[in-house]
């Protein structure tokens, strides 16, 4: 008897435009001490099955037919109070989208604590105590002082690593976890696969890993099950599935891994989509994107970042000698010339996506100066003085739901930034472009009618590009830009900024823990640990002779993609 069995499972989306068929006969087990890889395209339902196991399908889905067991009960068709049972104790879910999943209002500690004395029989002193050891566990320096916190006080990775101590800490027998190692850096990636494949080892707990990320699929997962349009196309032994898959689907995944060896000048493509139009072609030189203003010529570096400090204040006093801080970035300094890519990797909450925001604007630093072209921004005091800048440099952010009005349709949101700036001499024209960008990230011009909620994880960030996009900037701030996005996407989106960077000059700020993008699309790399630079390189001598002991940490621990007799080819 397996662990979790899924027979003949179809689940459907039914709506006023018909009925889509988010999953199609699916029949899939997990085995106990298993750890059962889910891959495919970005919304071809790998998540779906994760919220259908315990019942939290987004209305109106539904479960049309087909069985679920759990250690040989039926599980699906339970009420909603037999699944709360159910959930938390027998099966833990880790979350794709951290911020969503925890509650703003609560500290870390009241959502941990509670969880645990909802499944355990513990006392509150031992349920405190568990807290700590799981914040540990999963990486969390300061655990004492950090629990205290609210989810808004940490980085996108750090809240990842929050929802997955609250999903082991009932100690269920099945864990679900939906995208797990998304905001992760490679050290933290490593520390909580670990965690995870020796609980399966030492407690004999099954786990179904849905994730884009192929290295970390060839790395720790047991069966890989390879999804395409709601349908499972291929299911079996990982090696056997990576050495030598049997759908061309799966074959032509494999085949758009990026390269973590070696540079290329170009993502290779999914080449096996089925009834797909391919994407249009873009000419930059007739394009809108291309019509910008005539740009003055300057000499020297289009950004310079200098010393930039800044701290956060986590806990409040009236006697200011009491008051707490964390110092997000010490004295960070770097320059980024123009029509060049200038990455940024570290681990998890060093400081990466705090500079990010400071030469947005959206942070002011304690000390520093950011120069665009020349101008200081720091010394801009109006908003009328700033304007001009703002449309020149936008940012991609890691979280693309949050980032978005939940109310407001796909094409305003994409609009909205064209409207502000007045970009466009008519809205007629704002249609057009609007249309044309989201032809260009693979969406059809038809998304613009949906609403954020309506799209996969995937998908909303392929919006937040086009957004980004919609100003024609100069500097392009990318925040995990392809943290969401499966090797596919990733690929067109990628290459897509490339052929936007050789022909508009376009300058890129690119932070990502993914180090063979990184190594793919950047000229330089600077390496951030606990708000400082450590190391700042050349793209390969980092890779091939990193200087920093900690930048030979991060090179060390980078997942190796096993499947190479295809993805050499």
């Amino acid at each position: 008897m397996s662990l979790l069995e899924i027979k003949n499972l179809c689940i459907e989306y039914p709506s006023r435009h018909g009925v889509h068929h988010a999953i199609t006969s699916l029949t899939l087990n997990i085995e106990r001490g298993e750890i059962v890889g889910v891959v495919g395209e970005s919304g071809a339902g790998k998540s779906t099955i994760g919220n259908a196991v315990i019942d939290l399908l987004s209305p109106p889905g539904i479960i049309s037919s087909g069985e679920i067991y759990l250690n040989g009960e039926k599980i699906s068709g339970l009420n909603n109070k037999e699944m709360r049972k159910i959930r938390g104790s027998k099966i833990g879910f880790i979350f794709q989208d951290p911020m969503t999943s925890l509650n703003p209002l609560f500290t870390i500690e009241k959502q941990l604590t509670e969880t645990i004395l909802a499944n355990l029989d513990v006392t509150k002193e031992e349920a405190y105590t568990r807290s700590i050891s799981l914040l540990e566990q999963v990486g969390i320096s300061e655990p004492k002082l950090r629990i205290k916190q609210y989810p808004h006080q940490f980085s996108g990775g750090m809240r990842q690593r929050v929802v997955i101590a609250i999903a082991l800490s009932a100690e269920p027998e099945l864990i679900i976890a939906d995208e797990p190692t998304t905001a992760l850096d490679v050290s933290i990636q490593d520390q909580i696969l670990t965690l995870i494949r020796n609980l399966c080892i030492d407690k004999n707990v099954g786990c179904m890993l849905v994730t884009h990320d192929m290295g970390v699929v060839s790395n720790i997962t047991d069966k890989i099950a390879v999804m395409y349009k709601g349908e499972l196309v291929e299911f079996g032994n990982t090696k056997e599935v990576l050495d030598n898959p049997a759908h061309d689907y799966t074959r032509s995944l494999i085949s758009a891994v990026p390269r973590s060896d070696v540079k290329q000048h170009r993502f290779p493509l999914v080449s096996y989509i089925e009834d797909a139009e391919p994407l249009p072609e873009l000419d930059i030189k007739t394009h809108w994107l291309g019509q910008s203003e005539t740009q003055r010529e300057y000499n020297g570096a289009l950004l310079n970042v200098d010393n930039i400090s800044l701290r956060f204040l986590t806990k409040d006093s009236f006697f200011a000698s009491r008051r707490e801080y964390v110092q997000a970035s010490n004295q960070v300094s770097f320059h980024i010339k123009e029509g060049e890519t200038f990455g940024l990797v570290g681990e998890s909450g060093s400081g990466k996506s705090t500079i990010a925001r400071i030469i947005a604007g959206l942070y002011t630093p304690d000390e520093g100066n950011i120069t665009f072209e020349g101008i200081n921004l720091s010394a801009l005091k109006s908003e009328s003085e700033r304007r001009p800048f703002r449309r020149q440099m936008q940012m991609i952010f890691q979280n693309p739901y949050t980032s978005m009005n939940p109310r407001m349709k796909i094409f305003n949101i994409i609009a909205e930034p064209i409207r502000f700036h007045k970009l466009a001499a008519s809205e007629a024209q704002v249609r057009q472009i609007v249309h044309d960008l989201l032809d260009h990230v693979g969406l059809g011009r038809l998304a613009g009618l949906k609403y954020p909620h309506e799209f996969s994880g995937g998908q909303r960030q392929r919006v937040s590009i086009a957004r980004a996009l919609a100003t024609r900037p100069r500097l392009l701030i990318c925040d995990e830009p392809t943290s969401a996005l499966d090797v596919s996407v990733q690929a067109q989106i990628l290459n897509l900024l490339k052929d936007l960077q050789e022909e508009l000059n376009l300058t890129m700020l690119f932070i990502s823990h993914d180090l063979p993008v990184i190594r793919q699309m950047c000229d330089r790399v600077g390496v951030m640990q606990k708000g400082t630079l450590l190391e700042v390189a050349e793209t390969e001598q980092l890779f091939n002779q990193p200087a920093h002991p900690y930048s030979q940490h991060l090179i060390s621990l980078m997942p190796v993609f096993k499947g190479l007799k295809i993805n050499q080819k």
